[in-house]
């Protein structure tokens, strides 16, 4: 059998050409949007006009795609009950986090989070609000996610938050916005361990309450589960080597691998396909609002350009994802 192995890679030159491709599609839609505002891609030289609340994270290629998403025009808003009280309360309250270097991550220089899940949130603000820097953040576990949302303390979780039939019982998902599948972690200086067939006998660490755990007690039913409340801690117990092997969602693995050199990914992505979605309170119109949105960035350009700039970059794949099919994960 073929084993790939993934393992740090150089970042790679900010994406012009992805950009500019975006850009000529994005100016041939307008349906449902704003047409004050150029497409991503353009510049105040080329006769544009500058957007409102700039977000300025200090990375140009990251704050450009934010910047220049699609905007909802005054009738789009007016026909969301659940868009119409975000808007008015002057900000889109987020569930997120503020550890992973390629969704989500805190740059405590700027004060600026930014990644794919970061910058998803900043353009569903810009969507709304004509302002991609009016988002409030709060940090959330896999243990607060779905109580945040329904004790109404967040608008969205937007979180590599897979969709799961236990899940919707209790909260609502628009998307799914991005698919993975699990793989195998290891430290680089790994021998023994090629693949998930090699899990058996070995303390395999993944997050508690994730797909994760149910993954191993599927692929691996004969590695000992070590389950910690999050990425970061998941982490430390590999490197520290209290785990030989990590297994979660490739996305997340390639977080990590981005982040250090003696990490690596060994195997090929195994299990069901983990669809990511965004999470929103039940009895409102908000999964469809965000749902008509998923599918103008899908459409044009803005979602290809967001993983450039984050995913792409960070790890240096060159194969452009394809963006899921919004309800097929069931929800």
């Amino acid at each position: 059998m073929t084993t790939t192995t993934i393992t740090r890679r150089r970042r790679f030159a900010p994406i012009a050409a992805a950009m500019a491709a975006s850009a000529l599609i994005l100016s041939a839609c307008s349906g449902g949007t704003s047409t004050e505002t150029p497409a991503s891609g353009q510049s105040a030289e080329s006769g544009s006009v500058e957007p409102s609340g700039a977000f300025d994270s200090g990375n140009a290629t990251y704050d450009e795609v934010v910047n220049l998403g699609p905007v909802a025009d005054e009738a789009t808003i007016a026909a969301s009950e659940w868009a119409t009280k975000v808007k008015e309360s002057g900000v889109l309250r987020v569930g997120g986090t503020e550890t992973s270097d390629l969704f989500s991550k805190l740059d405590p220089v700027t004060g600026k989070v930014i990644g794919f899940d970061a910058g998803m949130s900043q353009l569903l603000a810009r969507y709304i609000f004509g302002d991609a820097t009016k988002t409030s953040l709060t940090q959330v576990s896999v243990d607060t996610r779905e109580e945040l949302l329904v004790n109404g303390q967040v608008d969205v979780v937007i979180a590599t938050y897979s969709i799961t039939p236990e899940r919707m019982e209790r909260i609502d998902f628009a998307g799914p916005y991005y698919s993975s599948a699990s793989a195998v972690l290891v430290k680089s200086d790994n021998t023994d361990i090629h693949s998930v067939e090699d899990l058996a006998g070995k303390t395999v660490v993944t997050q508690a309450g994730s797909t994760g755990v149910t993954t191993i007690e599927e692929f691996a039913p004969e590695a000992e589960v070590l389950a910690l409340p999050d990425h970061a801690q998941a982490v430390e117990a590999l490197k520290q080597g209290r785990a030989d092997a990590y297994v979660i969602d490739q996305t997340l693995l390639l977080n990590a691998v981005s982040q250090n050199d003696d990490l690596m990914i060994v195997g090929e992505p195994f299990g069901d396909e983990d669809l990511y979605g965004i999470g929103v309170q039940t009895d409102t119109d908000g999964a469809a609002f965000i749902n008509e949105w998923l599918e103008t960035i899908f459409s044009d350009g803005t979602w290809l350009a967001l993983w450039h700039a984050t995913i792409g970059e960070m790890t240096g794949v060159l194969t452009e994802p394809t963006a899921p099919a919004i309800g097929s994960a069931g929800n």
